[in-house]
């Protein structure tokens, strides 16, 4: 029996995304795949046809790279951590139906997946918790869920794309809290400018009936912005489209590896690794 997830319900919002995964599989094979992606589009009860229509558009292409690109690198982040920290606990905040989680599985580390309970609910239908990976329903800005959390090994946190949708000051704040709690350990997200957030919000800011992002987390500068909130923490930054991958793989367009240095550069697009001090 498949999963139905209805239209205009925040469940919806998990469908971009996991389509997007899918699209660059089969898209960009030789750098992204994802076939737990592909299998569980096939498990879903949604109409894919207004998707399946855009997905033949440049902007839609190479917005399903961008998701593929970030997706590989918390994972290089993540299995780098894993590799001084095998028994860590690995933790995907925001997770969706997102399993970047699981594909940095070493068989030794717990994997937790947090998201809203709405999320949850169609999480566990579709991925539900086996063994060392659990599904918890919560929400991020309260610090309850840290309870949660079993990092007596370590602890690596995932965020990609989750941080933009919080007010800059709750994510100060969270922030702040998990260093107090989880000293020792990593945290990797994604940052953009307000030019690049402006863009990723747009349709979710004028739904909600939003006429300003600017009180929403966006960043232009790490070393200004970020450094002064976390008095021990390590931070470093590297590009989110070409920090890691050159993207010189033939089957990206030429175009596309234009874009994406006007992405790292002009829209201050940075994966953030995030040593919480001791």
């Amino acid at each position: 029996m498949k999963t139905h997830i209805e239209k205009n319900t925040v469940q919806e919002t998990l469908v971009i995304p996991l389509y997007g995964r899918r699209l660059c599989t089969e898209q960009f094979p030789n750098l992204f795949r994802d076939e737990k992606a592909v299998e569980l589009i096939d498990r879903i009860d949604y109409d894919f046809s207004a998707l399946e229509k855009k997905s033949k558009s440049f902007a839609h292409r190479f917005g399903a790279l961008e998701v593929a690109m970030r997706e590989n690198d918390l994972m290089i982040e993540a299995k780098a951590y894993l590799k001084d920290h095998p028994r860590a606990a690995l933790v995907n905040l925001g997770c969706g139906l997102d399993q970047t989680a699981e594909n940095c599985d070493n068989g030794t580390c717990r994997i937790y997946n947090l998201d809203l309970p709405d999320v949850i609910a169609v999480r566990n239908g579709l991925l539900p918790e086996s063994g060392r990976i659990r599904n918890i329903a919560a929400d991020l800005n309260d610090p309850s869920w840290f309870d949660e959390i079993d990092a007596q090994n370590g602890v690596c946190f995932l965020a990609a794309g989750v941080f933009y949708y919080f007010k800059t000051e709750d994510v100060k704040k969270l922030l702040n809290e998990m260093a107090k709690r989880f000293p020792g350990g990593r945290l990797i997200f994604d940052t953009a400018n307000r030019r690049a957030v402006k863009i990723m919000l747009k349709t979710w800011v004028k739904e909600a009936g939003i006429t300003s992002i600017a009180d929403y987390f966006s960043v232009e500068s790490i070393e200004k912005e970020i450094l002064p909130w976390m008095k021990n923490a390590r931070v470093s930054a590297r590009g989110y489209m070409l920090g890691y991958n050159d993207l010189k793989d033939p089957s990206v367009p030429r175009l596309f590896r234009l874009m994406a240095k006007l992405g790292d550069g002009y829209m201050k697009m940075h994966i953030v690794r995030m040593d919480l001090g001791e």
